[in-house]
């Protein structure tokens, strides 16, 4: 998609050519810790199984 070290077109220019941020670019995410997934399966599970009428 972004072409880095393309002499012709600086990262700026093509990200504004693709119409996003310069920051989203470079955001590199960081999925989510181990503590985080086992805290939403304990609250996935009861909520599942309780039907709501």
């Amino acid at each position: 998609m972004i072409e880095p070290n393309l002499s012709s077109l600086s990262v700026s220019k093509q990200c504004a050519l693709l119409s996003i941020s310069r920051s989203s670019f470079y955001y590199d995410p960081k999925g989510e810790t181990e503590r985080n997934l086992d805290l939403m399966r304990l609250i996935h599970c009861p909520a599942v199984e309780t039907q709501f009428r």
